[in-house]
């Protein structure tokens, strides 16, 4: 009896000090900073906000149209150049790093990252006539965020999510991370605000988001002119090699 007591205690002790490690590091276990490449080359532009420099690149400078990119998490946003040079020809398209990403300064959290996307925004309003959003894993939470609160018209969303909290739930099951969670990216819950043409593309053999999750943010797009496509055969991180997703994208775009 007295042995069973002590596994029990000793079980208890070590769920509480793994709880205790997932509630202390889940922002090193969420973001994942990348660098720049240093050898790529594109007109280069800042915005301040909160008292921070974001930095990043434009590619197709001076077109009448915007689209503001958010990337993946471990992503080089540089790499798109080719595919957003021939893709989105009448846009012109920004490429922003994150808050502790890149050369941005600052620390990644939900609140800066959705404050920033607003700020971003803000400041390219005033100087195109349309802005749109292309948030892709992580990044579309902000741009679904940005779609909720400003006027987009347009909103692309590639392997999103319903929440982070809801994933984070699904990958550590017998922890409570539903409530000890602080970033919680809720684009579920914002996305009954969207009134605008969204394109939602997913992967079949998603490993990083679960289809599911991806599933119940579309079914919360309920106002929403939205676009669906999954991409067969894809996972989460070559679905962009596909010929499918350049074509759903060239479709949508072109409407």
């Amino acid at each position: 009896m007295k042995e069973m007591t002590i596994t029990v205690f000793l079980l208890i002790a070590v769920y509480l000090l793994a709880s205790m490690f997932l509630y202390l590091y889940q922002r090193k276990l969420l973001y994942y900073p990348v660098g720049i490449d240093s050898a790529f080359a594109a007109q280069e532009i800042t915005i301040s906000n909160q008292e921070i420099t974001l930095r990043g690149w434009v590619i197709n400078p001076g077109k009448a149209k915007a689209m503001v990119y958010f990337g993946g998490n471990s992503e080089l946003i540089s790499n798109n150049q080719t595919l957003f040079e021939n893709v989105f020809t009448d846009y012109s398209v920004y490429l922003i790093n994150y808050r502790g990403y890149g050369e941005s300064e600052g620390v990644p959290t939900e609140t800066g990252l959705f404050s920033d996307s607003l700020a971003i925004y803000d400041n390219l309003i005033e100087r195109h006539e349309s802005i749109s959003a292309y948030g892709r894993s992580l990044g579309s939470g902000p741009a679904t965020y940005l779609a909720a609160n400003r006027t987009l018209e347009k909103l692309i969303l590639l392997t999103p999510y319903d929440s982070v909290a809801a994933i984070a739930q699904t990958l550590y099951p017998i922890f409570p991370v539903r409530y000890l969670i602080k970033d919680r990216f809720d684009s579920a819950s914002l996305a009954v605000d969207i009134r605008i043409p969204v394109l939602l593309i997913t992967a079949e053999h998603d490993r990083e988001i679960p289809l599911p999750h991806s599933l119940a943010l579309k079914d919360s797009l309920v106002n929403a002119d939205l676009s669906y496509h999954m991409i067969a055969g894809a996972a989460h991180n070559d679905i962009v090699s596909f010929a499918q997703y350049r074509a759903a994208i060239l479709a949508f775009i072109g409407d």
